[in-house]
Parts: C-alpha cells; sequence; structure tokens
C-alpha cells in the first residue's frame, strides 16, 4: 500500500518501502542508536544488525485518515538512556517524513529490541 499525495498537477504515491528507508535513515542517524533489528526476529531469523537495503524489516508503516503511523525496531547502544534516544528518534523520524516526503508522522512508536556494547 501506498501513501497518495493529490497536487493539482497530479497524484504522486509514495510506497512504503520509500517511507521505511527514509524511517530508518533517520533513526539510525542518531546518537545512542546501534542499528535497526527485524520486527520478527524468530521468522526472519535474523537477530543482526539490518543493513540499509532491509530497514523495511525494521519499519511498519500503518496508513490513517491524515497521515501516517510508524512502528520503529531499533537496537541502542550500551551506556545511552533509552528514553532520550528514542524521543531523539521520534523526533527526526517526523521531522525527515515531514521535510523529505511531505508525509505527516501521526505517531512514531520506537520498540527498542536490544542492546549492544560497542567496541572502541
Amino acid at each position: 500500500m501506498a501513501v497518495k499525495i493529490k497536487t493539482q498537477y497530479g497524484t504522486i504515491d509514495i510506497t512504503n518501502e520509500v517511507i521505511a528507508t527514509v524511517v530508518g535513515g533517520a533513526a539510525t542517524d542518531n546518537y545512542g542508536v546501534v542499528g535497526m533489528a527485524s520486527k520478527n526476529q524468530i521468522r526472519d531469523n535474523v537477530n543482526d544488525i539490518l543493513r540499509r537495503e532491509n530497514f523495511a524489516r525494521g519499519v511498519v508503516v500503518r496508513q490513517e485518515e491524515n497521515g501516517v503511523a510508524i512502528d520503529v525496531y531499533i537496537i541502542a547502544s550500551y551506556g545511552t538512556k533509552i528514553s532520550e534516544v528514542s524521543r531523539s528518534v521520534q523526533a527526526k523520524v517526523k521531522y525527515n517524513l515531514e521535510t523529505m516526503l511531505g508525509v505527516t508522522a501521526n505517531s512514531v512508536n520506537v520498540i527498542v529490541q536490544g542492546v549492544r556494547v560497542l567496541a572502541d
């Protein structure tokens, strides 16, 4: 399913994969985020950090009447305050969706799937 934006020149369709890529890039760009995690780790048999081409596995996009609802699955860095990292991810995802795609995010839910210790 895609987000449809109507303009005076026609219709713009933005697929969920594009939205997931923008969301994943925004989420991993925050301090304290090690990477994206799969939303179905058992089914996907993946408990590793997702690469950029697989960000759609760690993001759920649901269409609503006047925008979208986003679920983001991340892996946080050990020693960071998870609540602050989550707030930062929410703000950046919402900002990037509105500026890059013109899509309004009604809610951004951050699910921390794990914590990793980063080697220096």
